[in-house]
């Protein structure tokens, strides 16, 4: 499998209509080529491209940032001598300034197939500021580690934020450069859009199921992301930051996982088996203990449950559902402990006056469902499966793979 940046550095055609014009690249720590070369190094390296500003998403280009919420300020270069420009600091939209600093952005994000996933907003973002400004934007693709599965409610009117760009469910199944073209249309964007496509990606094929398992290095696109198996679970485990229940923040395995000091994990492996068992499909859960190094719970033995996926014997692609499952644990919590302080309220993400899991959720569906004795595991799937038909039917148009 050859990714977009590496086409781009090899192919001397792809790179002719880049040719006299000035360059920017958008990236982050995962940018990089198949030799590990990230790819600003790359594309300087290139005597034919003109390199003149660059662009950090959240956690900045360098990846320094490890929570949420922590800006990064710009910077100047110092290999390169060009201008680092910061997308989560004082802006989160790129200024007049910085646009006047090229002609064609190049985007080289690894993002992780999930709605929350604060990267696919950037790129709307950066859409939306070339078409004001005349400019050009290219996707250098990479492959949704989550592979094509569809799960999760679609964002409503009204709750569009910086981690809900667009009525797409939570975990979406397209590409990067995929979803750019679909931006492009439900915006009704004006702007030149190109995507360097990949070659030789299989989003169905085992055991990668679209990550090139045993082929590629697996680079964090953000500190908390840390291998394949968290990208599997996050359109799930995600939720947790609306939640009282540890991530796994402040551990080695983030975001394959939840627990707190005040739960009983294998009753609540029971309570979700006894509730549902059609949505556990596809992974192990494991009961465990971890006491976090920092963030939520920090120093307090918690008791915990694993999702595991790594396991080629164990996992099913098609049958794993982490939205539901991780759905399905807050609805056992309730059920053991009614009166469970489990959401939090906290301005999340910018988003003033919601509930963080609402944010998350892109409406207050979930936490509803969850909160409602009465409500059953059919009753959300009544919601939210014709949703999921739906933005299968609607993506079609988009694939390129």
């Amino acid at each position: 499998m050859r990714f977009g940046i590496d086409r781009l550095v090899a192919d001397p055609e792809l790179r002719r209509p880049l040719a006299g014009r000035r360059i920017a690249l958008l990236a982050h720590p995962a940018s990089v080529t198949a030799d590990l070369t990230h790819s600003l190094d790359a594309l300087a390296a290139r005597p034919d491209l003109k390199l003149t500003a660059a662009f950090g998403p959240q956690h900045g280009l360098r990846g320094d940032k490890q929570d949420n919420m922590v800006e990064s300020p710009d910077f100047a270069d110092p290999v390169h001598g060009i201008p680092i420009f910061s997308l989560y600091g004082e802006v989160r939209r790129p200024t007049d300034a910085a646009m006047e600093t090229f002609d064609v952005l190049l985007v080289d994000l690894q993002d992780l197939g999930c709605r929350i996933y604060t990267f696919i907003t950037t790129l709307l973002y950066v859409l939306e500021a070339a078409a004001r400004h005349g400019k050009a934007v290219w996707v250098l693709d990479r492959p949704n580690p989550a592979g094509r599965p569809v799960e999760g409610l679609t964002l409503r009117p009204g709750w569009e934020s910086f981690v809900g760009a667009g009525p797409m469910p939570m975990r979406h199944g397209l590409t990067l450069g995929e979803l750019g073209h679909w931006f492009v249309r439900l915006k009704g964007l004006d702007v030149e859009y190109r995507v360097i496509a990949m070659e030789g990606y299989a989003p169905d094929a085992a055991p990668g199921h679209g990550w090139p398992l045993g082929e590629r290095a697996w680079v964090n696109p953000s500190p908390n992301a840390p291998n394949l198996w968290m990208a599997r679970a996050y359109a799930g485990t995600v939720m947790l930051e609306g939640t009282t229940l540890s991530e796994g923040r402040g551990t080695t395995r983030p975001l394959e996982g939840f627990g707190a000091p005040d739960i009983d994990a294998r009753a609540v492996i029971g309570e979700m088996r006894a509730l549902a068992p059609r949505w556990l499909g596809g992974c192990v859960l494991r009961d465990c203990w971890f006491e976090p190094t920092f963030h939520k719970h920090v120093g307090k033995l918690c008791s915990g449950v694993m999702i595991h996926t790594e396991d080629p014997a164990h996992y099913d692609h098609a049958a794993f559902r982490p939205w539901r499952l991780q759905s399905l644990a807050f609805k056992a919590i309730r059920r053991l402990q009614p009166d469970y302080d489990l959401w939090r309220d906290f301005p999340y993400e910018y988003e003033v006056g919601k509930l963080p899991i609402d944010v998350i959720n892109a409406s207050p569906l979930l936490r509803e469902w969850v909160d409602d004795p009465a409500a059953t595991p059919a009753d959300l799937d009544a919601i939210t499966a014709p949703e999921e038909a739906a933005w299968e039917e609607e993506r079609q148009a988009f694939l390129l793979y």
